[in-house]
């Protein structure tokens, strides 16, 4: 029995750090999970447009956590151009996450029409962008439409975009099917996809009732996990971490509604040391968190910081958190709920990279 992992630090691919108050706890704790590598969302309030907005997101994080290496993203939306996606890149922007419209938090400005697009992605193409893709399309009654499957009527849509730019590189983002992950495996190595910590673990049995398990994509059926897992398990290369962690105060996820995301930043590593020894896939852990990701990007770490190591321990009544306040200073803020609150995942990182 594996008691003990020494691995580079994780790449996370796929990350929320907020605005604020909620950036500022959120950000600090990238590193406590053992992650030296964020690629950081831009759906903030307002969404992040233009590179000076990037860059100056990216300044603000890296005085939080100056051991991180942030990667920033633009949110594709009509007031993107192809002249703004050249200036990005320049700047070393890294990506263009595309949002349909009112499928996620803050997605009220996201796309409807992917064709229009089309000079965009070229420029992307030439100037070496990622293309990040929140694969679903918006629920509708009337066409059978709802969130079990808006990611599998989503995906000729990326099979469509892969075929016309078959040099820029996309990313399937947060895959939660067996139809997605078999879509991914079937296009060229110009595409590739993030899986979730959560969504390595969770079913819709998980969710449904279960407002800190609740995010979009949802959560789908036990074959779907089996899916997600089979492929991580294979060590297919294009298959990589992206948390997709989204914290929100506990009052906006056991309201009326509730907003979808779940909260993995603290844990990221003995998250995964838990799941993937349930499922006989610890020796496959260092490549999913720390390398495929970094190479299909062809993104690193800083100067300092590449192949730092990390050592997690197994070791019982390792419980999670029941909260994590927003602030010190004002508790009218509210607290984060973590996933797995108050349970024993049964691994701690006992030597962090830093």
């Amino acid at each position: 029995m594996t008691t003990s992992i020494t691995l580079p630090s994780a790449s996370d691919f796929h990350i929320h750090l907020r605005q604020g108050d909620m950036m500022r706890m959120v950000t600090p704790k990238v590193e406590e999970g053992g992650v030296s590598l964020a690629y950081v969302m831009p759906n903030l309030q307002p969404p992040i447009t233009t590179t000076e907005q990037a860059l100056a997101y990216k300044s603000e994080l890296e005085a939080l956590a100056p051991n991180v290496t942030f990667y920033m993203t633009l949110y594709l939306s009509p007031a993107l151009t192809v002249e703004e996606v050249r200036k990005a890149g320049k700047a070393g922007i890294a990506g263009v996450k595309s949002y349909p419209r009112g499928v996620t938090t803050n997605s009220d400005s996201g796309i409807e029409n992917y064709e229009i697009y089309y000079p965009i992605f070229k420029a992307m193409e030439e100037e070496g962008l990622v293309l990040n893709l929140h694969g679903e399309i918006p629920s509708d009654a009337e066409k059978d439409i709802c969130v079990m499957n808006a990611e599998e009527r989503f995906l000729p849509q990326l099979a469509k975009i892969a075929k016309a730019f078959p040099n820029l590189k996309i990313v399937l983002e947060h895959a939660t099917s067996k139809a997605a992950v078999d879509m991914v495996k079937s296009l060229g190595d110009n595409v590739g996809c993030s899986i979730t910590v959560h969504h390595l673990q969770l079913i819709v049995d998980d969710w449904a009732g279960q407002a800190h398990h609740f995010c979009k994509p949802v959560a789908k059926y036990p074959h779907d996990r089996d899916a997600i897992r089979d492929v991580v398990k294979s060590g297919h290369p294009r298959f990589f971490l992206g948390t997709d962690s989204a914290p929100h105060p506990i009052a906006a996820k056991e309201g009326p509604t509730s907003s979808a995301g779940v909260f993995t930043t603290p844990l990221v590593l003995p998250y995964l040391a838990k799941i993937f020894e349930e499922f006989d896939a610890l020796d496959k852990l260092e490549n999913f968190a720390c390398h495929f990701g970094r190479k299909f990007y062809g993104l690193s770490q800083k100067a300092g910081f590449v192949d730092k190591k990390v050592t997690l321990v197994k070791e019982s009544n390792m419980v999670v958190p029941q909260q994590y306040a927003i602030s010190a200073t004002n508790s009218k803020l509210g607290v984060v709920v973590p996933f797995y609150a108050n349970k024993d995942i049964g691994w701690k990182i006992a030597s962090n990279f830093v």
